[in-house]
């Protein structure tokens, strides 16, 4: 009785903090699962109402009231905003959406500390609320009890309109067949801006209701969505009383938990929430494809790169032809049975052949020459900023690996690359300092990472991978924050010696030093990853992405060549962490946070998902714009930022290599379901690997 006396009113506080949770994740579910929208911007909205009642607070019922509708108003027009912004993305998958909507969350996040400052507001409430009451014998604040009211109220009419009423019939009738919406005289895209409006306008009333609990400040948002995804996933999408349950039981690990198992609590959320997501794709049906089926893939492959140089081989005819005997060819062939075709000079298949490699080549051996050539050009802030961009990149290429090439989007590939991070820095302050030994060791540490966590990615699909590598992500952010004996917690590891190029070397301490050690690791760890890429392997690869079904039937362990590659990308991304600790010479987590995952998924997407050499780029660009450009305008690096992440959504829907003319992605979205490459809207691009 005195154990359950003293945690009492954390269970009382635990209810309210769920209750609140509901009603932002009941927004969040319906904005996905009938708008179809991933809306990583909706800790925004809720961001918006909070710090709209909290401005016009004054500790009157009249104050309360005016906040509660203009906060409600206010998030609801931006639900409807945001729905006009996802609308042309409608065709192209959850992960276009996922990267726009936390650009938008960037923007947003920078305009309201613009607006109401960065210091977190206090929120007055009416006197008669701003008390204390007797509560089975211990004193409990009267806001609290009368907000456990209020959401209930709120959470009852919403289920009310959902179910009861010909809106809810409409918004129900818009997720399960929106032709037959249409042909009724509705139309879905009204009732897409409505759902959108109305998920808005729940998270706003919740920002205002819920200001006193969870106040408007700096990190309000990201938390309030972290919480909410992971009310939704638990809850799943089907079920208003499921997501009740769900959410009171995050409230109550939030708040009681932290009480009765304090060393838990951090991971007990997200542990939860990829368990339910592995547990969930453990039962789901394998993918599969549509349209006619090849049983053998490389059979596919063989008759389309057979009928491609039949078509260069007739465009080569007009030139002149010599024949050689001794190989195997047609029995056609003027040299006859045997014999093989040797095409030389201009218009000939050698020479065709010659341009093309060297057209792939080309960008290679351009970008190499200005990297090389950067220190000479650069100031030594400059120069370290390089450095740093191509351990990110190193970390995105690794996501296009998995995202590009297995078709499995990610958003917690900053997991491994924290674990090469972090096992340098130890390396380091234990006196291995030489950098091929802390690289090879951190690429194994992070492979053994990917190896243990990789048979919970590779079964799941689409935007179920970027729900579990997510969890992944976060658990491996809340173990960062408590071993500090390992990692340092918030404050980070700093002071351990510099790395050694080589053996009997010095300590590499000169930006230009630290940068060329950067540019040869990441020139070999890139070309190694080209190779294999453009191997057998690579090819198996990519034909699983495209035709998972097909390679299933012929026979292909498709979950063994997931798990290698998932690996491999591992490695790699260790690889990244480690030239980072090297480059920086300090690590924090916020080196290798949620934030860090979402830039390595935009560099992906601005320089196309296959495209190696585009995330490269697309990290650079990231980086000039996070820390040179943002120099110039201090304050507003987000702002910059989640202008580049929308820009790059709208303006480049297939990379830079779709502009310069490379695969860029296929006609599949890579978190979508894997489709048949050889539909007409998805012309066969297995085992062509963009540079």
């Amino acid at each position: 009785m005195e154990l359950l006396d003293a945690h009492l009113m954390p269970a009382v506080d635990g209810v309210a903090y769920g209750l609140l949770l509901f009603v932002v994740a009941a927004g969040l579910s319906l904005a996905f699962g009938t708008a179809g929208v991933l809306n990583l911007s909706h800790g925004t909205l809720y961001a918006i109402g909070a710090y709209t009642g909290a401005e016009l607070s004054d500790g009157t019922w009249g104050g309360l009231v005016l906040g509660l509708a203009a906060g409600t108003a206010a998030a609801a027009l931006a639900g409807a905003g945001l729905s006009a912004a996802t609308i042309p993305l409608a065709r192209r998958g959850h992960l276009a959406q996922a990267l726009l909507t936390f650009g938008i969350a960037l923007v947003g996040g920078d305009l309201l500390i613009q607006l109401f400052g960065a210091d977190e507001l206090p929120v007055r409430v009416p006197e008669v609320l701003d008390t204390s009451v007797r509560l089975l014998g211990h004193r409990y604040p009267a806001y609290r009890l009368c907000f456990i009211v209020m959401a209930v109220l709120l959470a009852v009419s919403g289920t009310w309109v959902l179910t009861r009423t010909r809106v809810g019939a409409a918004v129900r009738a818009s997720a399960d067949d929106p032709q037959m919406l249409a042909a009724t005289g509705h139309s879905p895209r009204a009732v897409h801006t409505g759902v959108l409006a109305a998920a808005g306008a729940l998270a706003g009333a919740a920002g205002v209701l819920g200001a006193p609990i969870i106040g408007p400040g700096p990190g309000t948002s990201e938390n309030v969505l972290m919480l909410s995804l992971v009310v939704v996933v638990l809850g799943g999408l089907r079920s208003l009383w499921a997501t009740f349950f769900a959410a009171i039981a995050v409230g109550e690990v939030q708040t009681l938990g932290v009480s009765v198992l304090p060393e838990l609590a951090p991971y007990l959320l997200f542990a939860a929430m990829a368990a339910v997501l592995v547990f969930r794709s453990r039962f789901a049906e394998p993918a599969t494809v549509h349209g006619p089926q090849d049983p053998d893939p490389v059979a596919r492959l063989r008759r389309f790169l057979t009928a491609r140089l039949g078509t260069r081989r007739a465009a080569a005819a007009t030139g002149p032809v010599r024949e050689t005997a001794g190989g195997t060819g047609d029995a056609k062939s003027p040299a006859g049975p045997g014999g093989t075709r040797e095409y030389g000079g201009t218009g000939r298949l050698g020479g065709f052949v010659r341009g093309a490699a060297w057209r792939q080549a080309a960008p290679l051996l351009i970008l190499l020459v200005l990297l090389i050539a950067l220190p000479g050009m650069l100031d030594s802030y400059s120069i370290s900023l390089a450095g740093s961009a191509l351990a990110l990149g190193l970390l995105a290429v690794s996501v296009t690996v998995l995202t590009g090439y297995a078709g499995l989007p990610t958003l917690g590939q900053t997991a491994p690359f924290a674990v090469g991070a972090y096992a340098t820095a130890n390396l380091a302050d234990a006196g291995w300092t030489v950098g091929p030994v802390q690289i090879v060791l951190s690429a194994l540490a992070a492979a053994v990472f990917s190896a243990v966590t990789g048979p919970a990615v590779i079964r799941a699909r689409g935007t179920t991978v970027l729900m579990i590598t997510l969890a992944v992500g976060e658990l491996t952010s809340a173990v960062i924050n408590q071993f500090k004996s390992v990692t340092g917690g918030a404050d980070g590891l700093v002071g351990f010696p510099s790395t050694q190029a080589l053996w009997g070397g010095e300590g590499m301490t000169e930006e230009s030093d630290l940068y060329n050690y950067a540019l040869v690791v990441a020139v070999v760890a890139v070309a190694i990853t080209l190779l294999v890429l453009r191997s057998p392997a690579g090819k198996l690869l990519t034909g699983t992405r495209g035709a998972e079904a097909r390679m299933r039937a012929s026979g292909h362990p498709v979950g063994r060549y997931l798990l290698v590659a998932h690996v491999c990308a591992g490695a790699l991304a260790g690889v990244g962490g480690s030239l980072m600790v090297s480059v920086q010479q300090y690590l924090s987590p916020a080196d290798v946070g949620f934030e860090i995952a979402a830039f390595a998924l935009l560099a992906v997407v601005i320089g196309g998902t296959t495209s190696v050499i585009g995330a490269l780029l697309g990290a650079g660009l990231i980086v000039f714009t996070r820390d040179w450009v943002a120099g110039s305008w201090p304050g507003h690096g987000p702002l910059l930022l989640g202008a580049l992440f929308i820009a790059a959504v709208y303006l480049l829907p297939r990379g830079l290599a779709g502009l310069l003319g490379g695969p860029g992605r296929s006609g599949r979205a890579p978190d979508g379901p894997r489709t048949s490459a050889s539909t007409p809207s998805a012309p066969p691009t297995a085992g062509k690997v963009s540079p």
